[in-house]
């Protein structure tokens, strides 16, 4: 199997090196105080993302989902210069794409053309961007999708369990927003005050422009520099990275008429551009695999047992179950990461999922929507756009002390939460543990 990687690897390796060197190395240049990164290509593919910094740090809480409503309305509530179905019709034309959507990092609007329709499709990218409309019918029908949309959610246990946690973990910080909102929240939105927020962030200061495509140089600067314009420049902007760590662990529960019960933990990660960034991303990923074994292969607890690696400006490692035994759960977990911790990932382990992830990496970023993407997030996240290029590199020269020591770094105390029946599931397992140390005498 290991002989078996390594071939893949080396064979996604010489296609990368084929398609480094069919494209001109990627750059960046400033345009009208906005940085635009610009990645060459050979094909007739052109992908165009502008990207707001900020995410959830953009709003407060009683605000939550106005930024999300915003990137929906610049294309579903049409322009100043057509209604929201001659906007499509005139994208559907050319099977060109532009549309917007939130996280809690960063907003993005993109475009996607063939490089022959760039100038149809170029003049309404910028309508969108520039002077979207927010039409009062248009935005209720937007905002009565987004609210049907969450009211549903609610009845989904991956989703809601998903909320409660991130309620609790980040309880009074900004990672606690839900960029789709709350239905309280989208329910007052006003298409005047929606609106009146995207102009305050769509400003020099917040933005960073992304163009993978084979577009001349000039020409991109040509076309940037009178899409920025009319833009104002803004306060001095500053995306803030904080640090997640849980002193003791904790337990939530939420009694909820589920078919089972559903348990997640949160603790913490490194952030990003930190020594153990690509550490303990392989590290999470040998997790996930050992967890899924132990959890449902060995002990039949759990049908799709999860654990993954959360990056952004907050990270975070997590836990995942929906199981009938709760308590027989966590003893599992306990034993596994006491185990790990104490022994550490196995050579073999570590080599393979270097493999696997490097592997991973090279099908996501086939396309030029993909290559845009990674090269935007490394740029907000990393203040790196190169990271996109050099991160291979960075993975491969990994030890397994590195993995070993970036797991023991930060998988420790966990914050806990529980949907489902109450009367099955025992906290003081989740605070005390399970795992008899000479500090910890509690056994169960």
């Amino acid at each position: 199997m290991k002989k078996f990687l390594y071939t893949i690897l080396i064979t996604c390796l010489a296609i990368g090196s084929q398609t480094a060197n069919a494209q001109e190395e990627a750059y960046e240049m400033m345009v009208s105080g906005v940085k635009v990164i610009v990645q060459p290509t050979k094909n007739d593919i052109l992908e165009i993302q502008t990207i707001i910094k900020g995410g959830v740090q953009n709003y407060p809480a009683s605000k939550v989902g106005i930024e999300s409503l915003a990137m929906n309305a610049l294309t579903e509530c049409g322009t100043e210069k057509h209604d929201k179905n001659s906007f499509k019709d005139a994208l559907d034309k050319v099977s060109a794409y532009v549309y917007g959507y939130s996280n809690k990092n960063y907003s993005v609007i993109r475009m996607n053309c063939i490089k022959g329709d760039f100038d149809a499709v170029w003049p309404l990218y910028l309508e969108a961007l520039t002077i979207p409309k927010f039409d009062a019918t248009e935005f209720a029908r937007i905002k009565k999708v987004a609210i049907s949309n969450l009211k549903a959610q609610e009845s989904q246990p991956d989703a809601a369990i998903n909320k409660f946690a991130d309620s609790i973990a980040f309880a009074g910080r900004d990672y606690a927003k839900e960029p789709s909102g709350t239905v309280p929240s989208l329910t007052k939105l006003t298409p005047q005050e929606t609106k009146a927020y995207y102009k305050s962030v769509f400003n020099k200061a917040h933005l960073l422009v992304v163009v993978v495509g084979n577009l001349d140089k000039k020409l991109i600067e040509e076309r940037v520099n009178a899409m920025l314009a009319a833009v104002p420049q803004g306060s001095p902007f500053q995306l803030k990275k904080s640090s997640f760590r849980v002193y003791k662990n904790t337990f939530n529960a939420e009694p909820r008429e589920f078919a089972t019960n559903y348990v997640q933990g949160i603790t913490g990660g490194p952030q990003p551009g930190t020594p153990d960034f690509d550490a303990f991303s392989v590290a999470m990923r040998i997790f996930a695999d050992r967890h899924f074994l132990d959890v449902r292969t060995n002990n039949g607890l759990s049908y799709a047992p999860q654990a993954w690696f959360s990056s952004g400006t907050t990270s975070t490692a997590r836990f995942s179950v929906s199981t009938t035994q709760p308590d027989k759960y966590i003893a599992v977990f306990d034993k596994l990461v006491d185990q790990l911790k104490t022994q550490g990932f196995k050579a073999d382990e570590v080599a393979n999922m270097k493999v696997e992830y490097l592997t991973g990496f090279y099908y996501k970023n086939e396309t030029n929507s993909a290559q845009a993407s990674s090269i935007a997030s490394n740029e907000v996240l990393f203040n790196n756009w190169k990271r996109s290029m050099t991160m291979v590199n960075d993975v491969k020269k990994l030890t397994l002390d590195d993995v070993n020591t970036a797991f023991r770094n930060y998988i420790g105390n966990t914050v806990w939460v529980y949907q489902g029946d109450t009367k099955k599931v025992n906290p003081v397992l989740f605070i005390n543990g399970t795992v008899k140390k000479p500090d910890n005498p509690v056994s169960h």
